[in-house]
């Protein structure tokens, strides 16, 4: 199970990374196609999904890679027993609104889906293509929070606790 789990973190950053590329192609085309004297259509429109689709991809690798900025300023000030109730709060908090919201993304694409919406402008996308990217980069951002959360209840420090650490120790 844990070498799936973090397959599919790696898989999720990987898309992210893949539509980070495809934002960078869209611009270029659109810059390249003005010198010609084209306009190309939308490109507005799909760098915009393109950005929503590697930012909600990018949630659930970036928590296990430790690159969610934290303030720690009152956390390393705690007892290793405090903290480990702390994380777990905090986790518990945050896996009951990322379920919330995974939820209400979900709902949002069935909802787009059922009544057919499209967005506005020259390329009548169906919507719910789009935030179907969003509603699978929150449900893995779920996944990896409920991770976590069971991880600290065994006992053991989360994943990007062990991140911050080791970037604390190169600061030394």
């Amino acid at each position: 199970m844990r070498r799936f789990l973090d397959g599919l973190y790696a898989f999720s950053g990987a898309l992210a990374g893949f539509f980070i590329v495809a934002i960078t192609l869209v611009i270029l085309v659109q810059i390249v196609s003005r010198w010609m004297g084209y306009i190309v259509p939308s490109t507005d429109d799909l760098s915009g999904f393109f950005l929503a689709a590697s930012s909600f991809l990018g949630l659930a690798y970036t928590l296990k890679k430790g690159g969610h900025i934290r303030v720690s300023l009152v956390i390393q000030r705690l007892s290793r027993v405090q903290r480990h109730r702390q994380e777990f709060l905090v986790l518990a908090v945050g896996s009951g609104l990322a379920t919330l919201m995974s939820w209400h993304l979900g709902y949002m694409v069935y909802e787009s889906w059922v009544f057919k919406d499209v967005s506005v402008g020259y390329l009548p996308i169906p919507l719910w293509i789009p935030q179907s990217s969003m509603s699978l980069g929150m449900l893995i951002f779920n996944i990896a929070l409920a991770d976590e959360l069971i991880r600290v209840l065994r006992g053991a420090k989360p994943c990007y606790q062990d991140c911050e650490d080791e970037l604390n120790l190169e600061e030394v």
